[in-house]
Order: structure tokens, then C-alpha cells, then sequence
């Protein structure tokens, strides 16, 4: 380990210049709220890597981790995609610079694309799981008892979560998805856009089996 690596709560932060390149650009682009938690978010799942005896790729562990939010922001949203879609697609776009397998260019995809998505990111390979885990404990403090206080404050003092997290974090996922609403159809963000968006009507998966041209 070089002697100026940073270290938090036991965890490296990965320095090869690709970790860099991410930290610059998502620094640049995101606000500093989806900056912070996109840092946690690594370090909480690499600590669920490290609990779990997990073999993982920590640069890939990070660059899914650090993209994962990149969607809701402007400049790399689509006009139809999923949020998650879009991030997955810019950290794809990002490792294509540099030398990375297919199956870890796979990897890092899925961990963007299926964040959202609970139930199926823990039966996939280390990169997928952990980076839903490091989401799930940071945004919804799930298996918060399984890291210890220490680590969790050391975590938050270096990448603050502020005074009011969840609302900043539930403002920018309104944020990135109000413009598009039909793409949280199936999705947990059309629970945020139904809690802070007067307008919206959520799409009832019944009605439209119901519905359908089939006569039966």
C-alpha cells in the first residue's frame, strides 16, 4: 500500500489512474450530496465484501459505485431510458478507455443498471452485490447493525451525509426521473415520484393486462 493512499474505515480508496479519472469526472459532474453518497456507497460495499469473505475487484467495486447515480444528472441523462440505464451506459462509455474485459464491462453494467432493483443484485457476481449493498445500507440503512459505529462514523466524517440526506437524495431522484416518468413503471422510484410530484399517475401493471388488444 503506498504510503499516501487513502484509507477509511480500513478500506482503500482505489488510486490507479482509471479510480482517479472516475473520482475526477463524477466530482465535476454530480453535486456534492451524489458525490458523497456515491463514495459511501463503494465503502459500505466493499465493508460487505470484506464481512462476507467476498472475492472482489475493488477499481471495478468503485467505478460502479461512483457511476451509479451519474443518470440523474443532465448531462447523461436520455430522453427514454432509465436513470440506471444512462449511468450504466456512461460507466461503460468511461471503461471502454481503458483495458477491461467484456465480462467485467458486463459486471459493472449490471451493478448500475440493477441498484434499483431488490432481489436479484445478491445472487450476481461480487461487483453486482455489493454495489446494491453499499446502496441499500446508505440510502435505506439496511444491515446497519452489521458494521460497527466506528466505521460509520468514520465513513460519514469523511463524506458527510449533512443534516438532511433523505431529503436531498429523494430531491434528486424526483430530480432525475420527473422528466420521464413512464421509466419508473416497475420500478422503486415511482414511489418517490408519487410521494413529491402532484401530477403524477402511477401506471397499474393490472390495468394493462386488463386492457391489453387480447380479448382473453
Amino acid at each position: 500500500m503506498s504510503p499516501t493512499s487513502e484509507v477509511i474505515a480500513g478500506i482503500k480508496i482505489p488510486d490507479s489512474p482509471m479510480a482517479k479519472a472516475a473520482t475526477g469526472l463524477v466530482r465535476d459532474t454530480e453535486t456534492d450530496l451524489l458525490y458523497h453518497h456515491s463514495r459511501r456507497v463503494f465503502l459500505f460495499g466493499a465493508l460487505t465484501g470484506e464481512r462476507k469473505g467476498l472475492k472482489y475487484d475493488p477499481e471495478l467495486l468503485y467505478v460502479g459505485a461512483m457511476f451509479h447515480d451519474m443518470g440523474l444528472m443532465d448531462s447523461y441523462a436520455s430522453e427514454t431510458e432509465r436513470f440506471e440505464v444512462d449511468g450504466a451506459n456512461a460507466a461503460r462509455t468511461f471503461l471502454k478507455s481503458y483495458d477491461v474485459s467484456e465480462r467485467d464491462l458486463d459486471d459493472v453494467w449490471d451493478s448500475i443498471a440493477l441498484h434499483t432493483t431488490p432481489g436479484i443484485p445478491q445472487h450476481k457476481r461480487p461487483t453486482v452485490a455489493l454495489v446494491t449493498a453499499g446502496v441499500e445500507m446508505d440510502v435505506l440503512g439496511l444491515a446497519y447493525d452489521d458494521f460497527t459505529s466506528e466505521q460509520r462514523h468514520e465513513i460519514c466524517n469523511c463524506h458527510p451525509r449533512g443534516l438532511k440526506f433523505k431529503h436531498g437524495i429523494l430531491s434528486a431522484f424526483c430530480y432525475g426521473t420527473i422528466k420521464k416518468p413512464e421509466t419508473t413503471f416497475g420500478n422503486v422510484k415511482a414511489d418517490v415520484l408519487a410521494r413529491m410530484d402532484p401530477t403524477y399517475k402511477r401506471v397499474d401493471f393490472a390495468e394493462l393486462i386488463m386492457g391489453s388488444k387480447w380479448d382473453s
